[in-house]
């Protein structure tokens, strides 16, 4: 925000409405609008204060996800938005905030509030607190841009964030090159010239990171190591990615290319203790990363269980968000008699399931992600029958008439048998049907969901290359090479990132590498038979 220099003087043109101030060193507050809007903070810790400008006191901070009711305005307009005053909707804080960081109705208009005269020039010492701790500035990105646990390049990804992420500027090293920031509750750092600053970064405290740089292969040591902080749906606003793994072995590896996630599937049986996972959650958090576990159980006892299964099975994955699971897959392709019995698969049954789950998840830890079980991506219902097999689109229509978006924090999806480069929308050899392509999976989804984030539980390409002739079923992927295998992974990431629905990708796989048989799960690992990772290279660019 550009700072004026003179006191602004308007006439307010509303009928009985009168505001009073007392002098250009005291708090203005407008009295109460008679036009004002509800607005969401989109940003974390939103500093209020008592005047319009950076400069004024700070009465306290808004979080993100806040509902705030906005009152009255200043009159000029600069740097895409302008102060407004607000009230949180729960009454415990009013203020000026800068608009840019509130999400509006989108009918709203700003020249329906009411404009109000007051002192925008801090006098000396009106309590401008730059330059010390506990100072912050609005922020926002400009560009894609990788966030690091410290200031310089040789510190490790946290995460990818794009153009237009928001967030607070705490700090900054000592020649301002680059800048702390606090996005979603994560505090890392971004180079100073892919972030803009609402203020004077100089005024930033100097909060040099004095940890020492993790690099690849660190595993479980190193700065970036921490446990990660509390991720709750809300955070979905940021996108992030990692990868299915079969083993903690490789977690340096993961950090270098900016993965945040690592993905576990657990197979559930009736009677299992929730403590029987506790070492998986346990240890991706001693290594700073999130976890996604994918809870599927049996077809069979699905058949022989019925509700009560669904009980028990709720119950389970309960107390697996007690123990603190930062997100979990509530079954894994349910459309499929592979995991649900045959003749018994039915969208709406499902969606019983996943009412019931989410409900016990969020009584025990209201942080946990929820996310849909994603259905494999087919059109071989006609083929096989209803019994058999769900088209994933049906089988998602079907979930949402049954209410399923009131029981999902993000839909689960699943792009696995791409040969051809994910931002192609026509071209792949076997035909046009959508899923062969991952725009086409994106924009089916989100238009039997429109307005929910899509997670991609599975995304992955298939190569042969360094194995050998692929299994039948898969020999749609035998010209597939390493090489396009991973820049297609890069870019599938790229487009995800920039997408505005797509919040979290789980790559598949990143370490089966040697299960190569009818299943060729090796052919999509990442880390390839030689132990090389090409697509690690990409990622970490």
């Amino acid at each position: 925000m550009v700072e004026k220099s003179t006191r602004l003087i308007v006439v307010i043109l509303v009928a009985a409405l009168l505001f009073s101030f007392i002098g250009p060193a005291t708090t203005s507050k407008p009295a109460q609008a008679q036009d004002s809007v509800e607005a969401r903070v989109i940003t974390d810790n939103l500093n209020v204060r008592s005047n319009p400008g950076i400069g004024f006191p700070v009465r306290g901070q808004y979080m993100f996800n806040m509902m705030v009711r906005v009152e009255a305005r200043e009159d000029v307009e600069g740097n895409g938005g302008l102060w407004v005053y607000t009230r949180a909707v729960d009454g415990s804080l009013e203020g000026w905030v800068f608009s840019e960081y509130l999400d509006f109705p989108p009918t709203f208009i700003y020249t329906s509030l009411p404009i109000v005269e007051v002192e925008t020039v801090p006098p000396a010492g009106s309590g401008d607190t730059s330059g010390v701790a506990g100072f912050s500035l609005p922020a926002v990105t400009n560009a894609n841009v990788n966030f690091r646990s410290g200031p310089g390049t040789q510190y490790a990804i946290l995460d990818g964030l794009t153009e237009g992420v928001r967030g607070t500027a705490t700090g900054r090293n000592g020649s301002s090159t680059w800048i702390q920031v606090t996005i979603n509750g994560q505090q890392g750092w971004l180079y100073h010239t892919l972030v803009d600053v609402d203020g004077d970064v100089t005024a930033l405290p100097v909060t040099e990171d004095t940890t020492s740089p993790a690099s690849p292969g660190q595993g479980s040591t190193g700065s970036v190591n921490t446990p990660a902080p509390a991720y709750s749906a809300a955070n979905l606003g940021v996108f992030s990615y990692g990868a299915h793994v079969r083993s903690f072995n490789h977690i340096g590896l993961m950090q270098a290319t900016g993965m945040t996630w690592i993905k576990m599937q657990v197979r559930y049986h009736p009677g299992q203790d929730p403590a029987s996972v506790a070492w998986m959650i346990q240890n991706a958090h001693a290594n700073g990363m999130r976890i996604l576990l994918g809870v599927v159980g049996e077809p069979r006892d699905v058949a022989n269980g019925g509700e009560n299964y669904f009980q028990q099975y709720a119950g389970f994955v309960g107390g697996v968000a007690a123990l603190g699971a930062d997100a979990i897959e509530v079954w894994n392709e349910p459309n499929l008699d592979r995991e649900w019995p045959n003749g018994q698969i039915n969208p709406a049954t499902y969606t019983r399931l996943l009412a019931l789950s989410y409900n016990a998840i969020k009584a025990n830890n209201p942080a946990t992600i929820v996310i849909s079980g994603a259905p494999a991506p087919t059109g071989a219902e006609g083929l096989f029958g209803r019994a058999a097999v769900w088209n994933d689109n049906n089988f998602l229509a079907g979930m949402a008439g049954a209410g399923a978006a009131r029981y999902m924090d993000c839909l689960g999806a699943h792009y696995n048998e791409g040969i051809v480069s994910p931002s192609w929308t026509s071209g792949d050899p076997r035909g046009g049907y959508y899923t062969r392509y991952f725009w086409g999976m994106v924009n089916t989804y989100r238009s039997i969901f429109p307005g929910t984030p899509i997670c991609f539980t599975e995304l992955g390409y298939l190569s042969p290359e360094g194995y050998g002739q692929l299994p039948g079923a898969f020999g749609w992927a035998q010209d597939t090479s390493v090489a396009e295998h991973a820049a297609w992974l890069a870019e599938a990431i790229r487009l995800a990132r920039s997408s505005g629905s797509v919040r979290l990708v789980i790559i598949w796989n990143l370490d089966f590498t040697g299960t190569y048989g009818a299943d060729p799960m090796g052919g999509y690992a990442i880390i390839r038979p030689d132990g090389s990772c090409p697509a690690c290279n990409l990622l970490s660019r």
